[in-house]
């Protein structure tokens, strides 16, 4: 994978957020132990941080960079309000459970550091599919995170009873969340030197057949 696919493809896989860059990971750990608590930071996260790097894109980039750290978080603060009032339409249960970690998403370092560093010094289209993916990679993780630690914690798929012989309650906890999300890294960085190892074997055979 070229440098180009890399930063555009690889908030998935490659480059995720919270597997290898270890960001936005005190949701996932502290209120993903439910299928619909990871539903509703999945809406939240997926439209506040999709709206507020794109309308940030289009702050002046030759204020000072601590004017614009500001006025991100005040852009990131506005687009939370409609979409915590949404929220509360669609999910009022896991708002309530999730707490002050549902506002804390409209700050999070998506936002408020990845937008200088990487998506705005990208063209706005590269930037917008980079963004997207990068959110993708988010949601499949607190996707695999609600849907596993709600079946092993608590016997139970988005709340519907299923037959389960072990139930682990501490996966219902902070801690359990915390070493649920260490076994996921580990994999995680398993099967990406698998697949690097992989690409540089095609590389060196390439190169090879070439001679």
């Amino acid at each position: 994978m070229n440098s180009r696919k890399k930063n555009l493809f690889g908030g998935i896989l490659h480059d995720n957020i919270v597997l290898s860059g270890l960001m936005v990971i005190s949701p996932v750990i502290i209120c993903g132990d439910t299928l619909k608590n990871a539903m509703a930071l999945i809406y939240a996260f997926s439209a506040i941080t999709f709206l507020s790097v794109l309308i940030s894109s289009f702050v002046p980039k030759k204020l000072p960079y601590t004017a614009k750290i500001i006025i991100y978080a005040l852009i990131s603060a506005a687009v939370y309000v409609p979409v915590k009032l949404a929220a509360e339409e669609f999910y009022p249960d896991s708002i309530e459970r999730i707490g002050i970690y549902y506002p804390l998403l409209a700050v999070n370092s998506l936002i408020v550091f990845q937008t200088e560093a990487k998506f705005f010094k990208m063209k706005k289209l590269d930037m917008m599919i980079s963004l997207i993916f990068c959110i993708i990679g988010f949601d499949a993780v607190m996707l695999l995170t609600g849907f596993l630690r709600e079946l092993f914690a608590y016997g139970t798929i988005n709340s519907k009873i299923v037959d389960v012989n072990t139930l682990i309650s501490g996966l219902s906890q902070p801690f359990g969340g915390f070493i649920f999300l260490g076994l996921m890294c580990g994999v995680y960085r398993f099967i990406r030197s698998l697949v690097s190892k992989d690409h540089r074997q095609v590389r060196s055979e390439a190169s090879v057949s070439d001679k």
